[in-house]
């Protein structure tokens, strides 16, 4: 019998265009790719040559179970150098990369009926998370006349005795939204720990992005080498925790994980010490990308209340084409032959949205543009 932990875990509908579109693909049909949230770049040119002396030095074994000193020591530098917070490697975890630094913060932080507050729309795994260990996702709806950012106010009327948390992230998947510093003072005044995911940091391309640590030591930070390093299939991240939850996360990541690959740490101590030219190069051209496909939305009639200057997305309101996102999509994958996510995948205020990635070449954003636009006359005139 297939348990109700398993049975209750919803797909991840992104994945299931990308699989549709892999099937059109066999049959010879071309798709323009927009719905996946993956650096279409190749690694830093550092990364292969450490990854390649991990190798031929014998770095294939068991790190520590927190991670490779040195690369903690790296992270505490890099911390140090861009947000001027002082950390120390001991409250660092490395882990296979940031699911499973989530995961540990969760299985630290909550029993069964526990509740997370996170936000609605919202990242499509958060809740999945949160539900395989036994807690409970409240949904705090947020909305695109605020850029998608947290009203205090609303998370002041959901806070219980049950709550252990209060989830962010920023910039945030599916919007590309940054919160503003005033947010995040309002938010680090909350007694329950904010669970930071800063897995897009170093992707902006207005203002700056600020670790909540900047505000608040009440607080698990999450990141990693995915996103900005393009370092997605290497996985590789970490998290920064109150020094008292580091040893009960260490046993946990010590029993489900063991450590994160001994090689991928070997790189990422690389990549933070010798990439700088290299990520400055992939986000002047993500920052193309996002003018362009903001600009070429905008004249398909798609209304962008605040444009995202995060990540490499942008989630658009639909709604004056289809109140059903998941069929709107999928007409689009199989008419235009352009894969975009639903925004029903990011929760119920996500509905009748569509988010587009950015992590594509503009040659290709370009076409995918040209042929939505092909398809938005043909289907509704």
């Amino acid at each position: 019998m297939i348990s109700n932990r398993a049975a209750g875990i919803s797909p991840f509908i992104v994945m299931e265009v990308l699989e549709r579109a892999a099937e059109m693909e066999k049959q010879g049909i071309h798709v323009i790719h927009l719905e996946v949230g993956e650096p279409d770049f190749d690694v830093p040119a550092c990364v292969n040559e450490a990854v390649s002396q991990a190798m031929h030095e014998g770095r294939t074994h068991y790190t520590h179970s927190l991670g490779d000193p040195e690369l903690r020591s790296e992270l505490v530098r890099y911390y140090q150098q861009e947000y001027g917070v002082a950390l120390s490697p001991d409250q660092i975890i490395v882990t296979s990369g940031s699911s499973p630094a989530i995961l540990l913060a969760l299985g630290a932080l909550c029993e069964p009926g526990d509740e997370i507050i996170l936000s609605d729309p919202g990242y499509a795994c958060y809740p999945n998370f949160i539900r395989f260990i036994g807690a409970e996702a409240v949904r705090v709806p947020v909305f695109e006349e605020d850029g998608f950012q947290y009203r205090p106010e609303e998370i002041c009327r959901r806070i219980t005795g049950r709550t252990r948390g209060i989830l962010v992230n920023s910039p945030m998947n599916p919007t590309g939204n940054l919160l503003s510093p005033e947010v995040m003072k309002e938010l680090a005044r909350f007694t329950p720990p904010i669970l930071s995911d800063e897995i897009y940091h170093g992707l902006v391309y207005e203002g700056r992005a600020h670790s909540m640590l900047e505000f608040t030591r009440n607080t698990f930070v999450f990141s990693g080498f995915s996103k900005l390093f393009a370092m997605t299939g290497l996985r590789l991240g970490y998290v920064i925790a109150p020094p008292e939850f580091v040893r009960p996360m260490q046993k946990l990541q010590q029993n489900l994980f063991i450590c994160a690959s001994s090689t991928a740490q070997r790189a990422g101590i690389a990549v933070l010490r010798d990439s700088s030219g290299e990520i400055e190069q992939m986000r002047q051209t993500y920052n193309q990308r996002r003018q362009f496909l903001v600009q070429r939305l905008r004249e398909l009639g798609f209304d962008i209340k605040v444009v995202p200057t995060g990540a490499f997305y942008v989630f658009v309101n639909a709604r004056h084409l289809s109140a059903n996102s998941y069929e709107l999509a999928f007409d689009i994958l199989k008419e235009a032959h352009v894969g975009v996510t639903p925004g029903i995948d990011f929760g119920e205020n996500g509905e009748g949205f569509l988010r587009f990635s950015y992590a594509n070449s503009l040659e290709n954003i370009a076409e995918g543009m040209n042929r939505l636009e092909k398809y938005l006359r043909q289907r509704f005139g």
